[in-house]
């Protein structure tokens, strides 16, 4: 029986099965024990995050007072990190060739119908001009995999053309990529290409259950994928961003998991995920949800994104238009710090809306709403929409993020900039509806930064914007 070890670069021993039914049977023993469960919350309230076993018997709790504490302590716990803001992004598809045969993708290769398409760097260009025009500075490039169609040499380049593109006041930051498992020189070029997070969902850790859903193509490879982030860490990317697609297996394995990856990346190499993402199965092309028996419930989805919030209180949690306007502000109020918006998930639907007949979606949004409309209705809700990339660019990644963030001190730094890249949204994007809203959080969240001497630095360099909208990227 295969060992578990944290520190292990083996799959099957950082992601162990048996610590995780292990783990599954320790939770359904104590999710009624009062005093354990309340302990925890309290260990919690350090800020230090939880290990995948605590965190675990806290999704299992059944007592309602306690789930509600945590509730509370998960929006406590991101507000302390992060404070008010949540960062803006959008995704940007490059191309759906795809030779894997993923049964819950309509990418997959088996798919005939769906219109296969890939961005030329014209029409990249056009579609990155397009996402400039409504305000976004950080994209997050989504591509199938396919060595022909879709090699490194045409994602390196599809990079170097965003980052050169200066449209009016627009520029994109930080080019975050969704690209399969590859090899640490080809994560070494993304790293020299200035990417910032590498992101991989595993999909589901359950290794039989991930072998059945990708009976084809080089993902089946349930190590070469699981192992994918230590070879982009060796390759010198030292943001990446996990995830697992809730619905598709159980959903304690795969949180349980989820978590014990986060803790692998830690003992491995002293850097946890930068982001985690909680995407549910949607509808797509030839797939339904109905297909799949382990949906998982609003209730049991709000949960999991607050113990995560919990457990790993530096990550950055990201929430897609995958969920309804409604569903996702339900979760902003459980910990999620970063929100798509605007997004399309077609091949080339930035500059031209697809119909029923030429879809090359990978999913359906449920969110429609345009990037302006959520920003307002962010504002609305007393969050600071935040198109910051300071960080990345300031060199504050790896370990130098994490430490700011789990000593809290990360907030220092997000609010002013986050308030900083809201003044630039506002002045050259926003409806006159969104840029009275804005201007009215603007001026109450300044008297929230905790620092005199960094206040008064951004109130000068918001007058400075306010009396010509050219000068812009100020950031601490």
């Amino acid at each position: 029986m295969t060992a578990y070890n944290p520190r292990s670069n083996v799959a099957e021993e950082f992601i162990n099965d048996r610590e995780i039914c292990d783990s599954l049977r320790y939770a359904e023993e104590n999710k009624n024990n009062r005093e354990l469960i309340a302990s925890i919350i309290q260990k919690a309230r350090n800020y230090k995050g939880l290990g995948h076993r605590e965190a675990l018997l806290l999704l299992e709790c059944t007592i309602p007072e306690l789930n509600a504490e945590m509730f509370e302590l998960a929006l406590e716990i991101k507000k302390k990190i992060y404070g008010s803001r949540i960062v803006m992004f959008a995704p940007l598809y490059l191309s759906n060739y795809c030779i894997n045969g993923c049964t819950y993708c309509p990418y997959h290769r088996q798919n005939a119908h769906i219109r296969r398409k890939k961005l030329t760097q014209e029409e990249i260009r056009d579609e990155v001009i397009a996402l400039q025009d409504m305000g976004h500075k950080r994209l997050a490039l989504e591509t199938g995999e396919d060595p022909v169609h879709n090699p490194i040499e045409y994602v390196l380049e599809s990079i170097k053309t965003i980052y050169s593109i200066k449209h009016k006041n627009g520029a994109i930051r930080r080019v975050n990529v969704n690209i399969a498992a590859t090899t640490v020189e080809n994560y070494r070029k993304l790293h020299d290409a200035g990417i910032g997070t590498y992101i991989l969902f595993q999909e589901t850790y359950h290794k039989k259950s991930y072998e059945e859903l990708h009976p084809t193509g080089p993902k089946s490879d349930y190590a070469y994928h699981t192992e994918a982030m230590d070879r982009a860490m060796e390759g010198g990317i030292d943001d990446v961003g996990v995830g697992v697609l809730f619905g598709l297996n159980l959903y304690r394995y795969d949180f349980t998991g989820l978590l014990m990856h986060a803790e692998h990346l830690e003992a491995a190499h002293g850097v946890g995920p930068h982001t985690i993402s909680v995407p549910r199965i949607c509808p797509a092309d030839d797939i339904s949800p109905g297909a799949f028996s382990n949906a998982v419930s609003d209730e049991i989805f709000e949960k999991i994104v607050a113990v995560l919030r919990i457990a790993v209180p530096y990550t950055g949690m990201i929430i897609s238009t995958r969920e309804s306007a409604a569903a996702r502000a339900r979760v902003l109020k459980l910990g999620i710090s970063q929100i798509s918006g605007g997004s399309r998930t077609s091949v080339g639907g930035y500059m031209k809306a697809e119909t029923p007949e030429e879809n090359s979606a990978q999913f359906e949004t449920s969110d429609r709403r345009t990037a302006d409309e959520v920003v307002r209705w962010l504002l609305e809700n007393g969050y600071i929409p935040s198109f910051c990339t300071a960080c990345y660019r300031e060199g504050r990644t790896g370990d130098r993020f994490m430490r700011l963030a789990k000593t809290g001190q990360i907030v220092n730094c997000c609010q002013p900039n986050a308030l900083l890249t809201l003044k630039e949204y506002l002045n050259d994007y926003a409806s006159p509806e969104t840029r009275q809203a804005g201007e009215a959080v603007i001026r109450a969240e300044l008297e929230h930064i905790a620092s005199d001497k960094v206040r008064e630095k951004t109130r000068e360099y918001l007058q400075t914007m306010e009396q010509d909208h050219s000068k812009c990227d100020f950031r601490f």
